[in-house]
């Protein structure tokens, strides 16, 4: 099996996670609730914690300088040398506009980028992106790596608890559950990723899942949605369904 790798925009960094919550929360980036954004940004540092995921360093430094400035943020203000009161607040925020400032500069170019692909094509056809008609941005509609994240964790909360740990092989591939999934759709027509994997008492077979359903979005097979309830995410199917599925089957 070949290996399936995701890049993700979202968190790169942990300021590109700062400017997640500021646009989530329609935040003004020049006067920062620094109380709120750092419990949010604690939160994500815990969730990846619990996942056993590697959390980087820089992440960890952030998060100490968030509560540096909430600690300042308590204390009287001190005045700077023209008698204004300095905002514990200001150097972060300079730093959160000119990451914004590259990251929406690096976006246009890659805009651009794309735009000149479709004028100037390479003469080595086959490594070309193919083209669908489908907008790509609905494929991945609102979703992102939070959601997928809290979705895979509450789906392994609700794993069976068994005292004694079995070690046992599980024959499971991405694309039998690839198949798995489009039969379900099929009889159901959507799904939520928690109803998908409901029945499964294997952590190893909702991985497989998780990462089927990624390949089944990068092929354009389905879409994913954030769901009501914000630990779940809703699985729709991109019509025709038999088509596309038999497409990349």
């Amino acid at each position: 099996m070949s290996t399936y790798r995701v890049k993700l925009n979202d968190f790169e960094g942990p300021l590109d996670l700062l400017l997640f919550f500021i646009k989530r929360d329609e935040l003004d980036i020049y006067d920062i609730p620094i109380s709120k954004i750092t419990q949010d940004f604690l939160e994500y540092l815990h969730l990846m914690a619990s996942l056993d995921l590697e959390v980087a360093g820089e992440f960890i430094v952030m998060a100490a300088t968030l509560m540096h400035i909430k600690v300042r943020m308590l204390l009287p203000r001190e005045s700077g040398p023209d008698g204004e009161e300095e905002d514990p607040r200001a150097e972060l925020v300079r730093r959160l506009v000119e990451y914004k400032r590259y990251k929406e500069k690096a976006q246009e170019l890659s805009a651009m980028e794309d735009q000149q692909r479709k004028i100037f094509y390479r003469t080595f056809y086959a490594a070309d992106p193919v083209q669908h008609d489908e907008n790509d941005d609905d494929l991945l509609k609102d979703i992102t790596l939070f959601n997928l994240i809290a979705a895979y964790k509450k789906a392994l909360d609700n794993l069976p608890k068994k005292v004694v740990h079995e070690v046992e092989l599980y024959n499971v591939t991405i694309e039998e559950q690839m198949s798995y999934t489009l039969d379900y759709l099929r009889l159901h027509k959507e799904a939520t990723l928690l109803n998908l994997v409901s029945h499964m008492t294997e952590k190893s077979r909702i991985i497989v899942t998780v990462i089927a359903l990624l390949e089944m979005t990068k092929n354009k097979v389905i879409a994913l949605l954030p769901a009501e309830e914000r630990e779940d995410v809703v699985i729709r199917p991109i019509v025709p369904l038999h088509d596309r599925a038999l497409e990349h089957a």
